[in-house]
């Protein structure tokens, strides 16, 4: 996803309108996100009432002052419109945290053609591979609201670092981010081949097992008043 807008510029929607045209910046604000890219025109009814809805869902997944963790989420704004001056006006209704490429940059066009929009407003999501995700997220982002999030990300299996030490995150298999869930729900297949191994010794349990039966036992005795010989650890 991230080569998708390397060697292009982003402009931040800031009062300053920063460019992000560094490899290095394109890199530190797009990598492991999911990405939206929002497809609009001032000169839409349907993309002035959407707008209010993804301003409110943007800024409750990225704004400090509503989480404590920002969300690993990226928004581009694409615009469709026929002049400079509506973009403009677009984009002072939008949330100041979001992306977008400038109305003189070709690459508007070809993103377009790109993922094929013939309509708008369109919000495409992307894994961080690249992948769509959605094709079009408008309803479920009315429909939902910020909660559609969490189904985009264990979709993407996207990796929250927040959440994690350095340490963790470093000695993290990257196949996966469910594994840690799947282990603890399913017996895993070393949990399995383990069980046969002892069966084949003839044995029905692992010392593990035995010996919290034995544990076990010795606490009942002690309830029953059982006062035998103590056992030597």
């Amino acid at each position: 996803m991230v080569d998708l807008f390397l060697d292009r510029v982003l402009v931040k929607n800031n009062w300053d309108q920063d460019q992000l045209n560094t490899e290095r910046e394109i890199i530190g604000i797009l990598e492991n996100r999911i990405l939206m890219l929002f497809f609009a025109s001032a000169e839409c009814e349907k993309c002035q009432d959407f707008l209010p809805v993804l301003n409110d869902f943007f800024k409750k997944l990225k704004d400090p002052a509503y989480i404590e963790y920002p969300k690993l989420l990226a928004l581009i704004y694409v615009s469709v419109d026929q002049s400079g001056e509506q973009q403009e006006r677009f984009l002072k209704e939008l949330n100041k945290r979001i992306l977008f490429v400038a109305f003189e940059d070709p690459y508007r066009k070809e993103l377009q053609a790109m993922f094929q929009v013939s309509d708008v407003p369109t919000v495409i999501v992307l894994r961080p591979d690249g992948s769509i995700l959605s094709p079009n997220a408008v309803h479920d982002i009315c429909r939902y609201g910020s909660d559609c999030f969490q189904d985009w990300q264990e979709s993407a299996e996207l990796i929250e670092r927040t959440f994690m030490f350095n340490e963790e995150y470093d000695n993290l298999n990257p196949r996966s981010a469910t594994e840690p869930v799947r282990r603890l729900k399913y017996k895993t297949e070393d949990d399995k081949r383990k069980k046969r191994w002892w069966k084949f010794w003839g044995k029905d349990k692992d010392p593990y097992e035995e010996e919290a039966e034995r544990d076990g036992d010795w606490d009942s005795k002690r309830k029953d008043g059982d006062h035998g010989l103590w056992r030597i650890r």
